[in-house]
């Protein structure tokens, strides 16, 4: 079985306002990226340390050098061209609208991969951190919906598929060298799933054209390819299903019912890191179809509201869960990252870091 890491988390922190003047400097003209990464490698070495200080055993960069979980796919890649198509994002949630996701560029052009997505970012990592480390990759079917638009992608990719394909080659090649860094925890955020959750995104499937089951039999194959050798002795390959998170918003709800036989089972992971901090996720009884040689991190902390859970109510829903699958099979994580995207979700850095102290906390009471 993999590590155990009872105390997880999902990679990404709430950028401190130092990194996030910084990127707009960048961008704005008047800050070199040398000094940008200066500022970044500074805002890491302390995220290091309060994990460390926290007692967490796996180590994440925050990931403070990306703009967003998915970004640096769409960074390191050419072949992407604006458009000014609608963009139609269904969001719930507190506040006003999300941040733009990039979902204005669409591919226009042969895929030509310009640099590695996440080179820079392991090797400082793995030199300054405390312990394993964690690095996270976006799933290639996060990309086919956003960026295949008919009459633009089409003469260079026929259909969503082809467009997939391409885009697994590519992160299967990534997920391949985090491997040969001997990178210990690979992780694959994957908040597309949510189709097969959710009735409305699976009507939006059908009226695509597509049969939901078959969209899932090909959603676990690109997923697969993709982390196929991560599994291996002393490391973790796992997988994030995800409802969306934006600054606190989320665009899908369902229980995992609908997948998890087929998930659960065939999906080539060592643990699944699943939401389960509201009612949006259902309940525990489809955890019955994980097999014995997995683990689920219960995502149970929210990471979209700023209210503290009550330790009592987490050992509760721990020992919950438990009865669908064995306790030793089970550990405790924050539901989603704190900052899916660079402008996070609306909590302080302190409330953030007070829940991480209560996922360890709680984990030690519950598996000591």
């Amino acid at each position: 079985m993999a590590l155990e890491y009872r105390a997880d988390h999902l990679g990404s922190f709430l950028r401190p306002e130092a990194v996030k003047n910084a990127r707009a400097s960048v961008q704005a003209g008047s800050l070199s990226a040398q000094q940008l990464e200066e500022i970044e490698d500074k805002a890491i070495l302390e995220v290091l340390d309060k994990q460390k200080s926290i007692g967490f055993n796996i180590f994440s960069d925050g990931e403070f050098r990306r703009s967003g979980f998915q970004n640096d796919f769409m960074e390191s890649v050419e072949g992407f061209v604006h458009t000014d198509r609608p963009v139609v994002r269904i969001w719930k949630g507190p506040g006003g609208d999300p941040e733009a996701q990039g979902t204005d560029n669409v591919v226009g052009a042969k895929l030509t991969q310009t640099r590695r997505l996440t080179g820079a970012q392991t090797a400082f990592l793995k030199t300054h951190a405390a312990g394993p480390v964690k690095m996270t990759v976006p799933s290639p079917n996060q990309f086919p919906a956003l960026v295949f638009q008919p009459g633009v992608t089409d003469p260079f990719y026929a259909t969503r598929t082809d467009l997939l394909n391409e885009i697994t080659a590519i992160l299967r090649a990534e997920v391949a060298a985090l491997v040969q860094e001997g990178v210990e925890y690979i992780q694959v955020d994957a908040p597309r799933y949510s189709y097969f959750v959710d009735p409305k995104w699976r009507q939006v499937l059908k009226d695509n054209g597509q049969d939901p089951e078959d969209a899932l039999d090909q959603f676990i194959a690109a997923d697969n390819a993709v982390l196929e050798g991560a599994r291996r002795a002393g490391a973790v390959a796992a997988i994030h299903l995800c409802r969306g998170n934006n600054q606190s918003k989320w665009y899908a709800e369902g229980g995992y019912e609908p997948l998890a036989e087929k998930a659960f089972n065939q999906l080539n992971v060592d643990r699944f890191l699943l939401e389960y901090d509201t009612d949006r996720s259902g309940n525990f009884e489809p955890l019955r179809f994980v097999p014995k040689d997995k683990i689920v991190v219960l995502g149970l902390v929210s990471t979209k509201d700023a209210t503290m859970e009550k330790q009592d109510d987490l050992l509760r829903r721990i020992d919950e869960a438990a009865r669908y699958m064995p306790m030793e099979n089970l550990t405790l994580s924050p539901q989603c990252g704190f900052a899916s995207m660079a402008a996070g979700n609306i909590m302080t850095e302190d409330q953030q870091w007070r829940k991480m102290e209560l996922v360890m906390e709680t984990a030690q009471k519950a598996w000591s």
